[in-house]
């Protein structure tokens, strides 16, 4: 396992009570009737969502840093996935999260586009590593 590998993968797992501190929050937001969260479908989705992206971009970014090892990619591009990947789960799931910040809301506001830009980022990162992949030896 590489140096940048051990950096990134540590980092990443020093983030993951992050995603605990969200579930948390709903997990609280539930069992507070006060909340006003079961009251609004859209917004339990998109909590919901945001959570769940969390989670499965953390695992996936944990695996990708291991394969950039293997991948023939220039510096930069092995930097482009070691980064891209975990900064898309965090811009996806902020997306998700602050675009229905408002209990109320009946629609996302403009901070959905952080989802756009998230899964513009991952998708140019795992294409990126699957690319260096193939071309390894």
């Amino acid at each position: 396992m590489s140096r940048a590998t051990r950096l990134m993968a540590g980092l990443i797992l020093v983030l993951v009570p992050t995603i605990e501190l969200g579930g948390s929050f709903l997990l609280n937001a539930l069992i507070d009737r006060d909340s006003g969260y079961t009251t609004n479908a859209l917004r339990q989705n998109f909590f919901r969502a945001g959570h769940a992206h969390a989670g499965v971009l953390t695992l996936l970014s944990l695996v990708c840093q291991m394969l950039v090892d293997a991948a023939r990619l220039a510096t930069a591009a092995q930097w482009l996935v070691r980064i891209g990947i975990p900064a898309s789960g965090i811009l996806i799931s902020a997306g998700f999260f602050v675009s229905m910040l408002a209990p109320g809301a009946s629609e996302p506001s403009r901070a959905v586009a952080l989802i756009y830009t998230g899964a513009g980022l991952l998708a140019v990162s795992v294409v990126s590593l699957g690319i260096g992949l193939l071309r390894a030896r």
